[in-house]
């Protein structure tokens, strides 16, 4: 696997900020982006450290929803806060991890994570849709660790 610095290009994390941005547009949620070379424990503990770290569980209606890569491990995780996990069921996120996966598995890094945050962003509008007064609560750069 590609070293994190080459995972994407700052081409690809600029349209990735940006497909972040405009999912955001139709809900209140928080959608994040986190890359990691490699993850040494159990990647979805892992994934919730980072949700924190990350302070995406700071929003005010708990409706963070993180997309974790490790790329050596060929693993990503999607972790949606409290608010999220409440109101809807189990398999809410599969439609948001087909995307992903799909892609991925095509070696298409950058159109997979971009096809996440737009399944993600319309699957959280609508429980959270966008309304007159909401501000964007967390930074939609990618982070790294």
């Amino acid at each position: 696997m590609p070293y994190i610095e080459d995972f994407l290009t700052a081409k690809e994390e600029q349209e990735i900020i940006e497909a972040i941005r405009i999912a955001e547009l139709e809900t209140s949620g928080e959608i994040r982006v986190h890359i990691e070379q490699k993850c040494n424990m159990d990647i979805y503990e892992h994934a919730l450290e980072v949700f924190h770290v990350l302070k995406m569980d700071n929003t005010k209606q708990q409706n963070g929803v993180l997309i974790y890569v490790a790329v050596d491990n060929k693993a990503f995780v999607i972790y949606g806060d409290k608010g999220i996990n409440d109101i809807v069921g189990s398999d809410f996120w599969n439609s948001t991890r087909d995307k992903i996966a799909s892609q991925f598995k095509a070696g298409n890094f950058k159109q997979g994570l971009i096809d996440g945050v737009a399944e993600a962003g319309k699957v959280l509008a609508q429980h959270f849709p966008w309304e007159h007064g909401d501000s964007n609560e967390l930074d939609n750069s990618i982070s790294k660790g």
